[in-house]
């Protein structure tokens, strides 16, 4: 069985609505709900001990993409979170932690990309991980944790939304 990932709030290649898109409390110039959308894996490959989400923007004008959000240490058991869940004020599973993303705070950022650009691609990514636990803080960079992941890995999934304004 394929590992695989899929949401309830948008489909693979669908541009987000805007109740996932950043709010205007970050002062970007976007306005919208900045609620984090549902996702639901499947397919976990054998020795899966924890699983991390992320989502990234390789097309933000930055030399470097921008991370939206980054989460690990995802119980094994926990195949799904809720809309809303990285938002403030949502419910993320017991254990998971939520990490700086590049807005520099932990929790979901969603888009907001410069008004008049292309269309940007917002990849939200599901890793299999072989550790229950990355030894990372909520302060650690994205970057850091990228890192852990990609010795710890074991499978990923991908589905992507896009966003223009």
């Amino acid at each position: 069985m394929a590992f695989t990932v899929s949401s309830s709030s948008f489909k693979d290649g669908d541009y987000l609505k805007s109740d996932f898109v950043l709010s205007a409390d970050y002062g970007f110039g976007c306005e919208g709900g900045n609620k984090s959308p549902h996702l639901r894996w499947s397919g976990a490959p054998a020795g899966t001990r924890s699983f991390a989400v992320t989502c990234f923007d390789p097309d933000a004008p930055t030399g470097s993409g921008f991370w939206h959000w980054v989460v690990v240490n995802i119980p094994a058991t926990v195949s799904e979170l809720a809309e809303g869940a990285g938002s403030k004020g949502g419910q993320m599973p017991a254990g998971a932690l939520q990490i700086r993303t590049d807005y520099g705070a932990p929790g979901y950022g969603g888009p907001c990309p410069p008004a008049g650009d292309h269309p940007h691609r917002y990849l939200f990514t599901v890793f299999a991980v072989q550790v229950e636990k990355l030894d990372v803080s909520a302060d650690t960079s994205a970057a850091v944790v990228g890192f852990n992941l990609h010795f710890n890995t074991l499978e990923k999934a991908k589905i992507m939304g896009l966003f223009k304004r």
